[in-house]
């Protein structure tokens, strides 16, 4: 049915218990992302980000496919007979969700099911977490065909995993499974494919009791020191505390206030009770 899904099917979600559950939706190609798919990705954004019954992001794949990368026909042939003007407008779209995805207001979650190979490594770097079924596949294949592994790819390789597993897995292009992704650094966990979906849950509903301000200037704060010197680091981290404090001060004086009066809270054990927050 390639001809008959429309933009707005390429997508679908559904919200439970504060977990958006955003599956690429295109089973068919084993969720190849196209120009549809990525227009239609960044609305689906849109919509979820300020959605208040939304606490955390999971993107999945519908069937037995995380993202095989991007559609060789529709993003690659039919762009470049178009000229260049279609090909900067398609890459555009596509870095723009993925960008997007890297500094959400809520934390996500890669949920890889299955394959994810090529230009899925850069949603998979873009969320905040990622965890996979143990016999999923991952690859960047594009060596196989000719190319470099642009859009990101190289870039998420060497962010996520030691140089000389990034030049190995960049060479060879030979696929590796979950098991081996999670050791190599390329996601957090791996575990069969029938636990999948329910230890993501138990993270998400981890995330869920956290303070939403902390959590988002948490996740900036990661990614922004990545590339910093200690010193940067130091002066951008005091800087950010100070600018959280002072947009949630309330959440950081009831925590503070659970531990050291009420002693109803120990820091290592869990998150402060938030209903208790004025």
């Amino acid at each position: 049915m390639t001809s008959e899904r429309s933009e707005a099917d390429t997508v679908a979600y559904s919200v439970e218990n504060g977990i958006a559950w955003v599956k690429f939706n295109r089973p068919e190609k084993r969720n190849c992302m196209s120009p549809q798919l990525n227009r239609q990705m960044m609305r689906v954004l849109d919509e979820l980000e300020y959605d208040d019954s939304v606490g955390v992001l999971v993107l999945t794949g519908e069937g037995t496919a995380w993202s095989a990368g991007m559609d060789l026909k529709e993003y690659f042939r039919e762009n470049e007979a178009k000229g260049l003007g279609a090909v900067r407008q398609a890459q555009s779209e596509a870095y723009g969700w993925w960008r997007r995805l890297r500094w959400y207001q809520k934390p996500t979650i890669a949920m890889v099911n299955g394959w994810c190979f090529g230009g899925g490594y850069g949603p998979l770097h873009a969320c905040d977490l990622a965890f996979a079924a143990d016999d999923a596949q991952f690859g960047l294949s594009e060596i196989n065909w000719g190319i470099l592994p642009g859009g990101g790819a190289t870039k998420v390789a060497t962010n996520l995993m030691p140089m000389r597993k990034a030049m190995y897995h960049a060479m060879m292009g030979e696929n590796i499974d979950g098991t081996t992704a999670a050791e190599w650094g390329l996601i957090n966990e791996a575990h069969p494919a029938d636990a999948l979906r329910e230890r993501v849950t138990e993270v998400a509903n981890v995330l869920l009791e956290k303070n939403p301000v902390a959590l988002k200037a948490t996740k900036d704060a990661v990614r922004r020191v990545m590339e910093m010197t200690y010193d940067n680091a130091e002066d951008y981290l005091i800087r950010a505390q100070e600018a959280a404090n002072s947009f949630d001060n309330d959440g950081r004086k009831e925590g503070i206030k659970q531990f050291i009066d009420d002693k109803t809270y120990k820091p290592g054990l869990g998150s402060y009770d938030r209903t208790q927050q004025g």
